[in-house]
């Protein structure tokens, strides 16, 4: 890649800290982490259709996963100077009501101390105790101020358990707004297995990661538009992970089918102070880099604008499945997407490789 003169950040890196990883270790049921005789190795495994019996089930978790160092040391191969980290799915969604809270601050703690060891390279999104309620939520919300390190939430597209467009979110969409921590949303759960047909297990993870993913980050977005959620929270900012899966794509068939539908006009969705999609996509939206191609970019620029990209990795997933010191090719798909898109040097990619996230996330120690 060529040398840049500013910043590179990546804001869409994971980690599952040491205490993350015996407490899922200590589970028996998704999500969970165990071996699987005859091997020794430790897999996770997050999602039910990963839940089969079968030795290769899951994912194996390395110390990329919860080292640190490991992160850092992928940071510098990359030519990477700024990592925002966040906890992986599925966060603590899980987690009994009554535990929620602890869990919540022990998570933001650690992962916020770990930044501390690499002063000025690491930041982190927080992971709310969204099983608790809406004052445990809150509460955590508040908190957050105290960490040095934090610079927002990662949020799941289920929210409470409804779904984004659930009207008990809406006071938490206004503390977060009100405390200027933007959402970083990635999606978990995909489609329902069924839509992927009958020889869908013939085709590894292929068909929930391109496409159940992507689609599951359009449909909670739309319900989110759909419920007015952004009239109500005017100066929310959310960054979608994916690139927004497709929305950038159906932005304008979206945006047609509002208009033209009888129902929404008959509720009076539909008359003066609704914001458009693609107001939303420029003033609420902002949208990560992790799509791997030049013509997804170009679609995501397009529909936010170029001062909202930014540059992401989604590492520890997608390694090379031989050469484990190597770069990653899918890092560097992102890194030339960007450049085929804006050019090398430009300050157009300069600013998607990292000075978007330095202005939006507050990237100063």
């Amino acid at each position: 890649m060529a040398a840049t003169k500013s910043p590179v950040v990546d804001i869409h890196t994971h980690v599952y800290p040491p205490s993350y990883i015996e407490l899922l270790k200590s589970r028996d049921k998704i999500p969970y982490i165990r071996s699987f005789p005859p091997s020794s190795a430790l897999r996770l495994v997050i999602l039910p259709a990963e839940d089969t019996e079968s030795t290769s089930r899951g994912r194996p978790v390395g110390a990329e996963y919860y080292d640190i160092s490991k992160k850092v040391e992928f940071m510098d191969r990359h030519s990477i100077d700024i990592s925002v980290i966040s906890l992986a799915n599925p966060w603590l969604d899980w987690v009994p009501a009554a535990d929620a809270a602890e869990a919540a601050r022990g998570i933001n703690d650690e992962v916020n101390e770990e930044c501390g060891k690499y002063p000025g390279r690491l930041f982190a999104f927080a992971t709310l105790p969204l099983s608790g309620g809406k004052n445990v939520i809150e509460k955590e919300i508040s908190r957050l101020k105290s960490l040095k390190h934090m610079r927002g939430i990662i949020l799941g597209t289920t929210g409470l358990g409804k779904g984004l467009d659930d009207p008990d979110l809406l006071p938490i969409f206004r503390a977060l707004q009100d405390a200027k921590l933007p959402i970083f949303l990635h999606p978990h759960y995909g489609l329902p297995s069924s839509v992927w047909g009958e020889r869908a297990n013939d085709y590894g993870h292929v068909l929930p990661l391109a496409l159940g993913f992507p689609m599951e980050t359009t449909i909670a977005i739309t319900r989110m538009i759909l419920a007015g959620v952004f009239e109500k929270v005017p100066e929310l900012e959310m960054i979608l992970a994916h690139s927004g899966g497709t929305l950038p794509f159906l932005a304008g068939r979206i945006e047609s089918c509002i208009e033209h539908d009888a129902h929404l006009k008959a509720e009076g969705k539909l008359g003066k102070g609704r914001k458009t999609v693609w107001e939303i996509l420029k003033k609420n939206i902002y949208l990560d880099a992790v799509v791997y191609s030049e013509v997804g970019l170009n679609a995501a620029i397009q529909a936010s604008g170029k001062d909202r990209i930014m540059f992401g990795t989604d590492h520890p997933f997608f390694p090379p499945l031989e050469g484990e010191n190597e770069t990653w090719a899918s890092v560097e798909t992102n890194y030339e997407a960007i450049f085929g898109s804006l050019g090398s040097g430009t300050e157009e990619s300069l600013a998607a490789l990292g000075g978007n996230a330095v202005r939006v996330l507050n990237l100063v120690v």
